[in-house]
Parts: structure tokens; C-alpha cells; sequence
């Protein structure tokens, strides 16, 4: 196995976010085990890269709470309805990760005892210095707070180095949705502030705010390309990065090495 910090990754610990829906193929709702089984291959090769791993997966592949409440549903229940959903995914995650022999914990914000551990930050962290991959499941555990700022706040308790989102159908971020306009723009690097200012589809508003507020760089790739997680840790590969203020050297993908 490769030793964190050598040339062959830039990262020591990330936060990887990725979308219910992307657990679920081509179906139309739920989990696709093929799917999760080749997403947990590209997390155990990023682990023998010696990364520490961070995991926060949505639910919209189950139940999403804005969904919900605008068909009716009071927004709270909805909302930790969406949270449960989360849970499930992360469990079948952590079952394909394990059927790797890669060490795993479904850490909950809302308690559950019987099927997952409690939020406590400090163990989590312990967690992750024994190489065990950390997925964070049921968001904040509050209502009106999505899993994108999970994904934010989790990375900054764990000192995650970077946010790294895995996209569907998409290699970055891009001026407008490619899938309908073919001309559309592929950024290499864009700030926080031109996220927020142009409204730019990589988190939701109060993630993106999180993020610069604490300088937590957020890197956007492709999930469909094979080995694409961990060739983007390896400063390979095709992505967006979201950053403080543009860098003197845009080729050189995340943070520079301490």
C-alpha cells in the first residue's frame, strides 16, 4: 500500500459526496447493487492510495424531502423521512465496502443505536486514523439543511483537505447544463464567490458559503469513469476545482502539499 503524503496523491484525508440517484443506475428509483459495488471498488483503490475516506451519500434515490413538501408533506417530516433514506443508502454502501475487506462505520445524526454508531466527532476521527472509512448518514440531523452541507460541515469537523464531488453524466462544472446545450463551458477553476454569483449547480448556496468560509476546496468529477476517484487524487484526470481565489498554477489540481 501507498503511503499518505507520497507523490501519488495530494490528499491525506477527503470527503467524498455523492448523490443518492448515483447509487441507483439506470433504474429509476433504488439501489442498483451492481452500481454500489463498483462505487465502493473506486473507494477501496483511493483507500490503498493510503487516503483517509469520508463518505456522505444523499437519498434522492429513496425519498427527497423538498420532493415531498411540495406534493404537500409537512417539510420537517419530509425532511427526516429524506434523512432515513440516507441511512439506507449508507448501510448498503458500508455492506459493499465490507464485502471488500475495507473496515467501515455508518456514523448516524440521529441516533439509532442498533444499525448505526452515534454522531461523537472525536471517535469518528479515531476511526479514520485506523483507516476505516467514515460514511455520515440522516445530514445534520436537522430539518431545511441539505446532505451538501452535511458534506460541508462533516468535512470541516474530520480537517478533511477537500470536498470531492462525484457528478452523473457530468465531468465538472460547467456555465450551463451540458446534457442541453452542447456549446455549454467547462470550468477548470472557479471561485466561491462566482458559484454563488452566477449560480452555479455544485452545492446548494449555504454548503458553498460553508465551504469558503472555512477555505475547504471542493473538487468536481465524473463518477461514470472507471478509476476517475482516484485518478483525480493522483492529479489525473478531468474536474473542476472550486476555490478561495483563482491559483497562480490552474494545472495543479487541489491544495498545495504543506
Amino acid at each position: 500500500m501507498t503511503e499518505a503524503g507520497s507523490p501519488q496523491t495530494t490528499f491525506k484525508r477527503v470527503m467524498l459526496k455523492i448523490s443518492g440517484e448515483a447509487l441507483m443506475g439506470d433504474q429509476g428509483f433504488g439501489l442498483h447493487p451492481p452500481t454500489v459495488q463498483r462505487i465502493a471498488k473506486e473507494v477501496q483503490a483511493v483507500q490503498e492510495l493510503g487516503v483517509e475516506i469520508c463518505m456522505v451519500i444523499g437519498g434522492g434515490n429513496i425519498f427527497r424531502g423538498l420532493a415531498g413538501s411540495a406534493q404537500g408533506m409537512e417539510r420537517t417530516t419530509a425532511d427526516y423521512m429524506g434523512m432515513l433514506a440516507t441511512v439506507m443508502n449508507a448501510l448498503a454502501m458500508q455492506s459493499a465496502l465490507e464485502g471488500l475487506g475495507v473496515f467501515t462505520r455508518v456514523i448516524s445524526a440521529i441516533r439509532m443505536d442498533e444499525v448505526a454508531e452515534p454522531y461523537i466527532r472525536r471517535r469518528a476521527v479515531r476511526h479514520l486514523e485506523k483507516k476505516r472509512v467514515c460514511i455520515f448518514a440522516a445530514g445534520t440531523g436537522n430539518p431545511y439543511f441539505t446532505t451538501d452541507t452535511a458534506a460541508a460541515l462533516r468535512a470541516n469537523e474530520m480537517a478533511c483537505e477537500a470536498i470531492i464531488m462525484g457528478k452523473n453524466g457530468t465531468d465538472g462544472v460547467y456555465d450551463m447544463d451540458p446534457r442541453q446545450h452542447p456549446e455549454a463551458k467547462r470550468y477548470d477553476e472557479v471561485t466561491f464567490d462566482e458559484v454563488l454569483s452566477k449560480n452555479l449547480k455544485v452545492m446548494d448556496a449555504s454548503a458553498i458559503a460553508l465551504a469558503r468560509d472555512n477555505n475547504m476546496p471542493i473538487i468536481v468529477f465524473s463518477l461514470d469513469e472507471p478509476g476517475g476517484f482516484r485518478g483525480i487524487l493522483a492529479g489525473q484526470g478531468t474536474c473542476t476545482r472550486v476555490v478561495e481565489k483563482h491559483s497562480a498554477q490552474p494545472d495543479i489540481p487541489g491544495p498545495s502539499p504543506a
